[in-house]
């Protein structure tokens, strides 16, 4: 079974598990096809979170760490000499070394069977022969056009093709893309040994992605703050950097084991919002019903501000997930809502304060819907992701959030038809923070899926969404292992999340009190929350999320997938 964002990732993610290929081939098959397909969402200059087990260890999940650090120089005293406060939110200035691709690969040696150039041949055809413009993509593109064809012309002639805005089901080709892929496959060639091959083709991919980057960034060009500015991004950060695989993080929640990555992304928030749940009533717990909704709520904020004031690369933050600082933490969930920045102090420790800066939201907020962008003209751009899993017949299971490197990011690069991604707006020019900017560090990013597992039984979930991905998974899962849903009836059902957090995207604000409902959420839920004290925007009916899942129950070997209604484009399959 496969499940993901984009109808034609699944298929074909399904194609190469028709072919016999199993579930790590599968998902990097649909993977590379999201770079076509949702571009406005996630590139191949961009990175990547994942998360899996596999039939040989299927009680012992993995992480997947496709996240580039920053670029060496990348110093906070280099942004400040560029006039800068925060990192800017588009422009390559504000690139991390791209990981995704070479996760990919990693993925596809250590856990796959098929050679690379079955892989990619989706990928390669779709590249050469042109996929249909999805409207979102096109609505991106109107939103920056103007950026394009004053600042950007390399981009301009990508995506505004004789000077022509694309429209809704449009074809794009991509023709440089293609080319890269096909260096890679050549690459891959002479090798009879597959691994030694795959190997051959990330060296490619570093050695080519990271001259052309750099020799095209280097020129000083539009950032979303205004000025021009040159990137930093080196060859050398590019040919450094290899993904890896690490150990997860987990919490136990209701009989389960839930699994995450650790605190180099916002995934331990979900963790100890789901300890705190834990200790109080399943009647408690219920999104549809208005104390539910609210102590949801409340909970995420507090997970939410321990996620600002104590992660990042290389810390040890497993005191949040401890029993005596989850049950504080619980006491400290009220019958009304908070309107302050709550941060705990485990073991008497201060965390990192980040400045305040209120953010606007008004009482109908149809904006930050489906874990689409809110895309500025000038390239700024919140929470662009996409989602993709699969399990397969022998019970292996993969969830994978890739993102950044969207076509909105920086300037497209011709030799390789993509840009580089803007990660690095999750750090702090600030050296107390702990997701400092500091070389050779990851920005603590978003990107968050998540595994469910018991001895007989494996979930993978995940959504799009910047700060929400968590904050719209939390509910679904709730629905699912406390209320009694089946999977697609926990996707379908309403959402919320609260935007009383610190924006991990430029220009990072916050709104207290604020929560974001879907209108089918019901007015019972709308003022009830209102009477509690939250600032309610009301958004559309099918707006917020856009999860999708996959799972196996290995006592009887049945496989099962949902996808998102929302925004028309996810799809699940499998047989």
């Amino acid at each position: 079974m496969a499940a993901s964002t984009h109808w034609i990732a699944t298929g074909v993610a399904q194609a190469m598990l028709e072919r016999g290929g199993n579930a790590f081939d599968a998902v990097v098959a649909g993977g590379f096809a999201l770079h076509l397909v949702e571009p406005h969402l996630n590139g191949p200059g961009g990175d990547l979170v994942g998360i899996f087990a596999t039939a040989d260890a299927p009680v012992t999940p993995r992480v997947l760490m496709g996240q580039g650090p920053a670029p060496a120089g990348a110093t906070i005293e280099h942004f400040r000499s560029e006039g800068l406060d925060l990192v800017p939110g588009a422009g390559g200035l504000a690139a991390a070394i791209p990981g995704a691709v070479d996760a990919w690969l990693l993925l596809l040696r250590d856990h796959g069977r098929m050679p690379l150039a079955d892989v990619l041949s989706p990928t390669i055809e779709y590249a050469r022969t042109g996929v249909p413009l999805s409207a979102s993509a096109a609505a991106t593109l109107g939103r920056v056009a103007g950026l394009f064809r004053d600042h950007w012309p390399s981009s301009a002639e990508l995506w505004l093709p004789d000077g022509a805005m694309p429209a809704d089901g449009d074809v794009v080709r991509y023709h440089a893309y293609a080319r890269l892929l096909e260096g890679l496959v050549d690459a891959a060639a002479p090798a009879a040994d597959r691994a030694v091959a795959i190997d051959a083709a990330r060296a490619f991919w570093a050695e080519t992605v990271g001259r052309e980057a750099a020799a095209f960034l280097a020129t000083p060009h539009r950032h979303s703050d205004g000025a021009d500015h040159a990137a930093v991004i080196r060859a050398s950060d590019v040919t450094a950097f290899r993904a890896s695989f690490e150990e997860a993080v987990t919490v136990r929640f209701r009989g389960r084991t839930v699994a995450k990555a650790g605190v180099w992304t916002q995934g331990p928030a979900l963790l100890e919002a789901l300890a705190v749940l834990d200790g109080l009533p399943d009647e408690k717990l219920d999104p549809s019903r208005p104390e539910g909704a609210h102590t949801i709520v409340e909970t995420l904020k507090l997970a939410l501000a321990d996620r600002d004031a104590f992660f990042g690369d290389g810390v040890d933050a497993s005191v949040l997930l401890t029993p005596p600082y989850v049950s504080a933490r619980r006491d400290q969930i009220g019958a009304e809502a908070s309107r302050a920045w709550r941060p705990g102090a485990p073991a008497g420790v201060r965390g990192f304060h980040p400045p305040l800066v209120i953010g606007d939201q008004t009482d109908e907020d149809d904006s930050l819907g489906v874990g689409e962008p809110t895309v500025a003209p000038t390239g700024q751009t919140r929470g662009d992701t996409c989602h993709i899993d699969v399990v397969d017949r022998w019970g292996n299971i993969v969830a994978v959030t890739p993102s950044g490197g969207w076509l909105q990011s920086s300037p497209t690069i011709p030799a390789l038809g993509f840009c580089l991604g803007t990660r690095l707006q999750m750090t702090w020019l600030d050296g107390a923070a702990p997701s400092a900017l500091r070389p050779g560090a990851r920005p603590r990013t978003t990107l968050t899926p998540t595994l469910v597992l018991t001895d007989d039984s494996a979930m993978a979930i995940g959504t799009p969404g910047g700060d929400q991905q968590d904050q719209w998974q939390l509910p679904a899962l709730l629905r699912m292992l406390v209320g009694g849903y089946t999977p697609q009836q926990a996707i379908d059902a309403p959402a919320l999340h609260t935007t009383a957090f610190i924006d991990s995207f430029w220009p990072r604000t916050w709104t207290p009190a604020g929560v974001v409902v879907e209108r089918r959420i019901g007015v019972d839920v709308i003022d009830g929350l209102r009477a509690r004290g939250h600032d309610v925007a009301v958004s559309g009916d099918w707006s917020l999320g856009r999860l999708c899942a996959v799972g196996v129950d290995r006592r009887t070997g049945r496989l099962w997938a949902a996808a998102n209604p929302r925004g028309m484009l996810g799809y699940a399959a499998g047989r």
